[in-house]
């Protein structure tokens, strides 16, 4: 096999690269040459890791199989197969609509894949990785699945309940990333804050999290996707006292209409979430908040959506992400509530939502003109180099461009006085 390549294709969110990851370091160990996302690599084996969360990446997920199936017809590859979250849900359609993929494995599914390509899963290996993202950060995966059932998600129905990864096991993998060079780690789950109930009775985010600020090597280590509700106040000390914590973090609220978060089973209320953002903000000072909405849920009416927006003005999320709500089939939503709100309407909504946060983005990044901040560089783009603050998380949030100066290296800190601003991108120089 020493002569043979296998390209992965990833697809999805950063939870699916992690996922990648770990099956690459499975397959190198067992002498594949593996390459990543590759459209020029002579790779006779594919697989292809989806997504299927919503219909959009369903769509991709599937428009990327047929494209490799035409490559596996004209004799460019000669093995396709399929995993993850589409493959999870959708397995007995997909090997009856596409029987041209040579297997579907699903997205818990990483022993039975790589023992059909290798015949030798090694279970010692299951905390290593080849990085695929740059070489200074990477995602850690604290858990799989979730516990709770809100009325729009399929994730539950794909991924299970909530798994949390022992402590140690997620300490070995982080040494092991930051020894290859990792000096962001960039904490992920379905839920995080829920880490640990399942294992050892009791949340213990905030215990990992310090454990992993020990570990030689890293520098920042960024929090993401924090369930609101019954929100871990432990946690919040962590992002104060540890000087290795981002201030950030990204907790997901969705809406703030009551009528609205109780038809989405969120199990909390609009003045639940208000009064942890104001102790969130009062605990730890300085910090950048993250979010997410969704508009056109059903039943949202106009007022719903004054609401929100209001709530949206009012709290000036530095980071916000909006998506207009689509149906998922098995999702309470899908079963038991009608889709009623017009495409148009949700489109209209969407745009007025994100041009409002588009204005409280520029106005925040305006005021950090004058100011300096540590940046870490991730690539060199034309005339500049390209870099992100500790209140930007990679690929989600602002990039900070900086005058390209000689011996600038990808992967190093630097100090960087901002000059310039626009809605979602700063401008600097590196100063002493």
């Amino acid at each position: 096999m020493n002569n043979k390549l296998i390209n992965i294709v990833t697809l999805g969110c950063s939870k699916n690269t992690v996922d990648s990851e770990h099956l690459m370091a499975q397959l190198a160990a067992s002498g594949w040459k593996v390459v990543y996302d590759s459209n020029t690599t002579d790779a006779k084996v594919v697989v292809i890791n989806t997504c299927g969360f919503i219909a959009d990446a369903k769509e991709e997920s599937v428009n990327m199989i047929l494209e490799f199936v035409r490559a596996k017809e004209a004799g460019l590859i000669e093995q396709l197969y399929v995993m993850g979250c589409l493959s999870e849900r959708y397995k007995e359609e997909l090997k009856n609509e596409v029987p041209e993929v040579d297997g579907y494995f699903g997205a818990k599914s990483l022993n039975d894949i790589v023992t059909k390509l290798t015949g030798n899963y090694k279970a010692e290996l299951e905390c290593e990785r080849v990085i695929t993202t740059p070489s200074h950060y990477a995602y850690l995966k604290i858990s799989e699945g979730c516990n709770w059932r809100c009325g729009y998600c399929a994730i539950p129905l794909i991924r299970g309940s909530h798994h949390s990864r022992p402590i140690e096991e997620l300490l070995k993998e982080a040494k092991s990333l930051a020894l290859k060079g990792v000096k962001e780690l960039i904490v992920i789950a379905q839920d995080s804050t829920y880490y640990g109930i399942d294992l050892y009775g009791e949340r213990r985010l905030a215990q990992l999290l310090r454990e992993l600020c020990a570990i030689d090597g890293l520098e920042w280590i960024r929090l993401h996707y924090a369930y609101p509700t019954q929100f871990p106040e432990d946690v919040l000390e962590v992002l104060r006292d540890e000087p290795k914590m981002c201030k950030y973090l990204d907790i997901p609220v969705q809406h703030i209409s009551d009528s609205q978060l109780s038809a989405m089973k969120r199990n909390i209320t609009g003045s639940q979430i208000k009064a942890l953002l104001e102790k969130i903000r009062e605990k730890v000072p300085g910090i950048t908040l993250r979010t997410t909405m969704i508009v056109g849920y059903p039943g949202e009416n106009d007022t719903d959506f004054q609401e929100l927006c209001d709530f949206v003005k009012q709290t000036r999320f530095d980071r916000l992400g909006a998506f207009t709500y689509s149906e998922e089939e098995g999702t309470y939503s899908a079963e038991k509530l009608q889709d009623d709100v017009p495409e148009d309407i949700k489109e209209y909504r969407l745009n007025s939502l994100m041009e409002l946060q588009s204005q409280i983005s520029l106005e925040i990044n305006e005021a950090k003109i004058g100011k300096t901040y540590r940046v870490i560089i991730d690539r060199i783009e034309g005339e500049y180099a390209v870099g992100r603050s500790e209140s930007d998380s990679p690929e989600v949030d602002n990039e900070i461009l900086i005058s390209l100066k000689p011996n600038i290296k990808i992967g190093n800190f630097y100090n960087v006085k901002i000059n310039e601003a626009d809605q979602y991108d700063l401008y600097g120089e590196i100063v002493q």
